[in-house]
């Protein structure tokens, strides 16, 4: 699908980050996944958890040429919902790899919101590295945050920058 598949990776589903997301996205069509109202099971190398909802939802990820991935900053790094998720994706080059293939050449994007315009070094890392490891193209990265329940202007204007790529103007 032309329409961009968010993933958000949140301790709070209502929270900033979604909020983040509402914003950059809210005249554009799009899905979204939100991953506290699914069950996925944290990796294990003998794949133990084939009863969770992530191969389901690695099926319809793979329909989607664009995958946004959400996530709040939490110590520095991704939230831990966004990190089980991505170490399950190791079972898209292992016992399903027919998944893994049809990821080929889809572009993945990433977002963070944090208390302010500062990313932490090597943030973005895992989102590029997962990005070439899996023989997608790596779109950029949006850092946004909120202030008193606002979006502030600056961020406001770099989404249009950001949301071009995936909507191709």
């Amino acid at each position: 699908m032309n329409q961009p598949l968010i993933i958000l990776g949140s301790a709070r589903s209502r929270g900033n980050t979604r909020h983040l997301v509402n914003t950059i996205f809210q005249k554009k069509d799009h899905d979204l996944i939100d991953l506290n109202e699914h069950n996925i099971n944290y990796y294990t190398y003998d794949n133990r958890h084939t009863d969770d909802d992530f191969i389901a939802l690695a099926k319809r990820m793979v329909q989607y040429d664009h995958i946004v991935f959400a996530t709040p900053i939490y110590w520095y790094s991704m939230s831990a919902q966004l990190k089980t998720f991505f170490d399950r994706m190791t079972d898209l080059v292992t016992v399903r790899k027919d998944l893994g293939r049809n990821l080929i050449n889809k572009t993945l994007y990433s977002i963070s919101c944090g208390s302010d315009s500062d990313l932490p070094e090597g943030f973005t890392v895992p989102f590029e590295a997962t990005a070439v490891y899996l023989d997608m193209r790596y779109g950029g990265h949006f850092q946004g945050w909120v202030e008193h329940d606002e979006i502030p202007p600056e961020v406001h204007e770099r989404i249009t920058n950001f949301t071009k790529n995936i909507f191709k103007g």
